[in-house]
């Protein structure tokens, strides 16, 4: 029997997107991202691998609802206090 070696790294990013999210990695591969894009005001869930379990798929889910805040930023009350 193999064992699963799962891990999650929180990151964020400010390059191509703009926000943050988790990566889900199985055996050192990664699975699955899910990320909350603030410009875009968008969550999104991409999926690397064929074919993913319900039951991965939720903990992912899951995992991201307890780590990252669903709140998006708003930019435009940051560049208000600014002035």
């Amino acid at each position: 029997m193999e064992l699963k070696k799962d891990r999650v790294i929180i990151a964020s990013e400010v390059n191509e997107r703009d926000g943050i999210g988790i990566e889900v990695y199985r055996n050192d591969k990664l699975v699955v991202e899910i990320f909350r894009d603030d410009t875009d005001k968008t969550l999104t869930i991409t999926v690397f691998k064929e074919n993913v379990s319900l039951e991965l798929m939720e903990e992912c889910i899951s995992t991201f609802k307890k780590e990252i805040p669903w709140d998006f930023i708003d930019y435009s009350e940051i560049e208000n206090e600014k002035k």
